[in-house]
Order: structure tokens, then C-alpha cells, then sequence
């Protein structure tokens, strides 16, 4: 937030003044307020974060399945698919040894990337803007340093994490959250008929790239489309057009 000097109606401001008469203390104070505002609210608690700290990767996903309250995992491409998203990031924060604070704000930018894109329906080329206002608030190029929350190397390999994740796949949120849907009912369960050929080979390669097993990933769209719907065939034409 800049600071602007005015004058009085008589004159130059006095010293220690601002124009609307407050003084650059408070100014500093209002900046930090602002500044405080930025990725919030929190998309996790301390005590949330914490408490995944401490469990290894299966430990992670199902508290993150019960923080994010998904009840149809087995049904719901569009729960498994942000499931994995925020696994997947916490995961790799994990291997950068973040500070609380650091899992904290990282989550929560991953959250809004998600928000931006689901609630605003924000494009990839305005996305890539936002998230570099952004960084320039909470990184390194912040002119004030006791507020920067990641160092140099921190912040390059977060949008290097982004640039590999969300923004090489954004195609495939968009279609989670904006493509039209045939629900359709088998048996007792009523499942969501959302992809053709193309869309589910792209989730065969959006899986691949994430380090999922080809037999898990057929596994769960057969879960949720029926059976046949996915095969070690289609897998392996995905993986030669790489």
C-alpha cells in the first residue's frame, strides 16, 4: 500500500503527518492489516496441518478426506480428482521442509488457484497473473523483508510445483468444474457420466504424470463409470503419443 503525501490548505503537511492526518506508524500498521489479508482466510488450521504432519501418506488423504468432508470418493470423479490435488501439494510441501506458517499459506494459494478458476472462472493466462501479484506479496520481492514468507528458492520451486500441476492440467479443472453431466443410474448408486474418449485419456495421462499406477487409475474410473470403462488398451495408446 503506498503512502502519499498531501498538503494543508495553508501549506505543506507537518512533519510526522500525513495528509489525512495520521501518522506513519499507523500508516505501517494499516499496511501490515492489509498485507495480513492476503491468502486469507486459511484453508487449513495449525491443528489441522500439524496433525498431518504426522502421518504418512495414507494418514494425509484420509484427513484430508474427512478436513475437506468428501463422502462419495468411490462415485464422485470431481471429489477423488481435488482430493489428490490437495494431497498432492501437501505432500510435496512436506518434501520442502515448510515452516507451519509456510504449509499455511501454501495450501491456502493452492485452495484459491481453485476458486479462482471454480468461482470466477478464471483463466489460465489470468491465473499465472494472479498467482505472481501474488508471490511478489508473500515472496521475496516484498519491499518490506520481515513480511516475506518464502525465500528465493522457495518461491521459485512453489510456481515450478504449479507450472507441472494445476497449469499443465488446467484444461482438466475446467472440465471438472464448468463440463455438463448425464448422471445415470446403476443399480442402487446414481453415478456421474462426464467424460468421452479423449477426456479419459486425458485424466490416463493426468494420472501418469502424478506418479499414479496405470492399474490404480483404471481401477477407479471403472468404480465410477462401470466396468469396461477404462482398460490396459486405452492406457497404452496414452503412453506411446507421449
Amino acid at each position: 500500500m503506498a503512502t502519499f503525501v498531501g498538503t494543508t490548505p495553508g501549506g505543506t503537511t507537518p512533519a510526522g503527518m500525513t495528509s489525512a492526518g495520521t501518522t506513519p506508524e499507523s500508516e505501517k500498521d494499516a499496511e501490515f492489516q492489509e498485507h495480513e489479508k492476503i491468502l486469507s482466510p486459511d484453508f487449513l488450521s495449525v491443528a489441522q496441518i500439524t496433525e498431518m504432519l504426522a502421518e504418512d501418506v495414507d494418514g494425509v488423504q484420509q484427513k484430508l478426506e474427512k478436513f475437506l468432508n468428501f463422502k462419495n470418493l468411490q462415485t464422485c470423479l470431481k471429489e477423488a480428482s481435488l482430493l489428490d490435488y490437495y494431497v498432492s501439494g501437501f505432500l510435496w510441501a512436506k518434501g520442502m521442509d515448510f515452516s507451519v506458517i509456510q504449509y499455511s499459506k501454501f495450501m491456502t494459494l493452492l485452495d484459491m488457484l481453485l476458486h479462482n478458476l471454480r468461482t470466477l472462472h478464471m483463466s489460465l493466462e489470468d491465473s499465472i497473473k494472479w498467482l505472481g501479484e501474488v508471490m511478489a506479496e508473500i515472496g521475496p520481492s516484498h519491499k518490506n523483508e520481515k513480511w516475506n514468507i518464502f525465500d528465493v528458492k522457495q518461491a521459485s520451486a512453489i510456481v515450478d510445483y504449479l507450472k507441472i500441476s494445476l497449469f499443465q492440467h488446467y484444461k482438466l479443472y475446467e472440465f471438472l468444474f464448468f463440463s455438463a453431466r448425464e448422471e445415470i443410474v446403476i443399480g442402487t448408486e446414481t453415478r456421474e457420466m462426464m467424460l468421452d474418449k479423449k477426456q479419459i485419456q486425458g485424466i490416463f495421462l493426468f494420472k501418469f504424470k502424478m506418479g499414479h499406477k496405470a492399474a490404480e487409475t483404471i481401477c477407479n474410473i471403472n468404480n465410477v463409470f462401470g466396468p469396461g470403462t477404462a482398460n490396459e488398451h486405452k492406457v497404452n495408446e496414452v503412453l506411446q503419443r507421449r
